[in-house]
């Protein structure tokens, strides 16, 4: 089967694909296309014109590698397809199978002939171990799911029939979510079907078996609560009084904060933080927490209308993320910008989004204001559903759904 490219992610890496001295960490929500991705690259490898015999790829999940669970008969499995006397590339899918993968795979880094790329559980990959032992020695590159124009591609290179209408194309994209095999799917129904089951997965693969939560119907109650309020501010005080004041659940502050790190390790949820214009300081308490796809939200809710201040916030965090930049929310005074987007060193820019700024003079003023008191010349831009495009303060208005289907940087 061809796969759909995800040069988001490809374009990345390729500057490390020859790089023996840090493992590369492929990361991100379950079934985003992380062993896909590994695939691409052992494409590319070859292209480039590397021999097969050169590259190994071990699948800890299939057929054939499920007994590799120590560290000598991963070691053991390794040496088995690599001549230690030439350059490798060494591939390895849910790498924490394996209890103590990290001091193998550092041993094989330390030989400088082994360039190495590895998925595995988000829950744990990043924790513990792999951080205590090879921190300065690996590069995580985080994936999401597909975003709007990736979707309309991944249709067009698939033969699904592809909406004239964007608006149309939009709303399924938003009901369905972003996660690739979603795409081959015929039916909204089926597809829906497949997000609840990949919701199902994260449950009990990274909840239930890797953090041991004692007390399962309170930790969805919680996040049922999180996933229902994505895009909206939000503070663990605020969380915990809810429970304890309105559905009398008795639960303290650390164990919601302990809830929500669960929800942020298996990559369900992000936490965007809010950053003050003026103090060039982070802000404590409230803060604002997005999914990591939308179709999370709606595989939980059988209501099928659209919200779409969040859901447009939403869906523009996540597209600034596949870009490579990061996202604050950020307070001017008593006013609030959507998001400041870094990317690089020195690269910023500044966005609202909203549904529409034509139904009045004060809608239109709430969302250009905050950026019109931001004085420097990083580009601002108002993203809406608005085909009518204004024209004010040398802020860009756009069409959110021609930006994202475009592919356009905030730039």
């Amino acid at each position: 089967m061809k796969y759909f490219k995800r040069e988001n992610y490809l374009a990345p890496i390729r500057g490390f694909y020859h790089d023996a001295d840090m493992i590369k960490v492929i990361t991100g929500i379950r079934r985003c296309g992380k062993s896909t991705l590994l695939e691409m690259i052992k494409d590319e490898l070859l292209e480039s014109g590397i021999p097969a015999a050169q590259i190994a790829h071990i699948k800890l999940d299939r057929r054939g590698f499920k007994n590799i669970t120590t560290p000598d008969a991963l070691e053991a499995a390794i040496d088995a397809v690599m001549d230690p006397a030439r350059m490798n590339y060494l591939f390895i899918d849910e790498v924490q199978r394996v209890e103590g993968f990290e001091d193998v795979l550092n041993a094989y880094r330390e030989e400088r002939n082994y360039s190495i790329f590895i998925t595995g559980s988000n829950s744990y990959l990043l924790s513990g171990e792999l951080i205590t032992k090879l921190t300065g020695r690996y590069l995580e590159f985080e994936m999401q799911t597909l975003t709007f124009d990736e979707y309309v591609r991944m249709k067009e290179a698939y033969g699904k029939p592809v909406d004239a209408n964007l608006q149309a194309e939009l709303e399924e994209y938003i009901l369905v979510g972003g996660f690739p095999h979603a795409v081959l799917l015929d039916t909204l129904e089926d597809k829906r079907k497949y997000v609840e089951g990949v919701v199902a997965e994260i449950m009990e693969k990274d909840i239930r078996r890797r953090a041991k939560v004692r007390h399962l119907s309170v930790f969805e109650r919680v996040m049922g609560y999180i996933i229902n309020n994505f895009a909206a501010p939000t503070s663990i005080k605020g969380i915990r009084d809810y429970f304890v004041n309105v559905e009398g659940l008795a639960i303290t502050e650390d164990t919601v904060a302990r809830y929500i790190r669960i929800l942020e390790n298996a990559k369900v949820i992000s936490r965007c933080s809010r950053f003050d214009m003026k103090s060039r300081r982070a802000l404590a308490g409230e803060q604002k927490y997005y999914l990591a796809d939308l179709g999370i939200y709606f595989s939980r809710n059988t209501d099928n209308r659209i919200n779409y201040g969040p859901v447009f916030e939403n869906l523009v965090y996540n597209y600034a993320k596949s870009r490579g930049y990061t996202a604050s929310v950020g307070r001017i005074g008593q006013l609030e910008c959507a998001f400041i987007l870094r990317r690089h060193s020195f690269e910023y820019a500044y966005t609202q989004v909203a549904y529409t700024i034509l139904a009045s003079k004060t809608t239109e003023d709430r969302e250009y204001r905050p950026l019109e008191l931001i004085h420097d010349n990083y580009p601002k831009y108002v993203l809406t559903a608005d085909t009518l495009l204004q024209r004010r303060s040398g802020i860009v208005h756009a069409n959110i759904m021609e930006f994202m289907k475009d592919g356009k940087l905030f730039e």
